[in-house]
């Protein structure tokens, strides 16, 4: 009796594992065409919102990607981690809306050739204030 009992608790789980699977857990593709450009503001250090620096200042010596808001709109945060010279930029390719989404496209940029670069490590990130939105973001 024990054994049936076993096997039909195998069964049940192997039942439960392929209606899993065969369900098909959706997983929505997010919609990357362009709706309209959204306007931005790359945010000066002493603009930036307390808390937000704070969370800046706690991941910037590895990359990182972060969102905040407040009553000011939405920031967007993107780290390069620790670099071994100062002379790196930031700039915004791309911030738009789509469907379902915002799209943030940056790209760090190195010293140029013959510029001056420090001896100390530096930690480029960049914030963008923009429009509230409860979008998800996607960083490109």
């Amino acid at each position: 009796m024990k054994r049936r009992q076993f096997d039909g608790c195998r069964l049940s789980l192997a039942c439960a594992a392929t209606l899993m699977l065969l369900s098909g857990c959706k997983v929505d593709k997010v919609d990357q065409e362009r709706v309209r450009d959204l306007d931005f503001t790359v945010v000066g250090e002493a603009d930036i919102p307390a808390e937000l620096k704070e969370l800046v200042d706690e991941r910037k010596a590895a990359p990182f990607k972060l969102t905040y808001t407040n009553d000011q709109g939405l920031y967007i945060a993107v780290g390069y981690g620790e670099q071994e010279t100062g002379g790196y930029s930031i700039q915004v390719d791309d911030l738009y809306l789509t469907e379902n989404s915002i799209v943030a496209d940056t790209e760090l940029l190195g010293p140029q050739r013959g510029e001056t670069v420090g001896v100390e490590k530096s930690y480029p990130y960049i914030i963008i204030q923009t429009e509230y939105s409860e979008l998800p973001i996607v960083f490109q």
